[in-house]
């Protein structure tokens, strides 16, 4: 019975860390911080996840690791909580983004040639939503900025890495 009481409270332990750090969290970090062994956190995940089976959040593994996020049936609700401005995508900022997920490393011309438009504005604004990065500079002359997505594109998307991406066809 003790070991049922322990994992409840080290179940609602991991629930408050999660919930707290908004952000995901890698089962390293989490045992860690919970001074315990990752299998422990594998176990304790698993537990969670059943727990929060009949609940208005689930717990999603994104590439940074773990964290609780709004059921996608009630996001419609929540949604109205927001007095936020809503940041949608324009249709000109998501061909740009598509175009750096599937082809990153690029760099601005490249997106430009494929584009047929100026997207310094998309660039601007998918950086300030930290949807894309600098990742580096081509080697070549005058060494434009390469831009690649970030982990925040990866969790927006709800995708643990590029691969799950779908593939495209040339």
């Amino acid at each position: 019975m003790e070991k049922s009481s322990k994992t409840i409270s080290e179940t609602a332990a991991l629930e408050a860390l999660l919930f707290v750090a908004g952000d995901p969290i890698s089962k390293e970090r989490i045992a860690e911080l919970m001074d315990t062994g990752i299998v422990e956190v594998s176990n304790l995940l698993r537990q969670l996840d059943k727990e929060l089976k009949d609940r208005g959040i689930v717990l999603r593994e994104t590439a940074a690791g773990w964290q609780l996020s709004t059921r996608p049936e009630y996001f419609d609700i929540v949604d109205k909580l927001s007095s936020t401005v809503n940041q949608k995508l324009s249709a000109a900022m998501m061909e740009t983004l598509s175009i750096i997920a599937f082809m990153q490393p690029v760099t601005r011309v490249e997106i430009e040639e494929i584009r047929g438009v100026n997207i310094d504005k998309a660039i601007a604004k998918l950086t300030e939503l930290d949807l894309i990065e600098e990742v580096g500079r081509k080697p070549v002359m005058g060494r434009p900025i390469l831009y690649g997505t970030t982990e925040s594109f990866l969790q927006a998307f709800g995708i643990k890495s590029l691969k799950e991406l779908p593939k495209i066809s040339n």
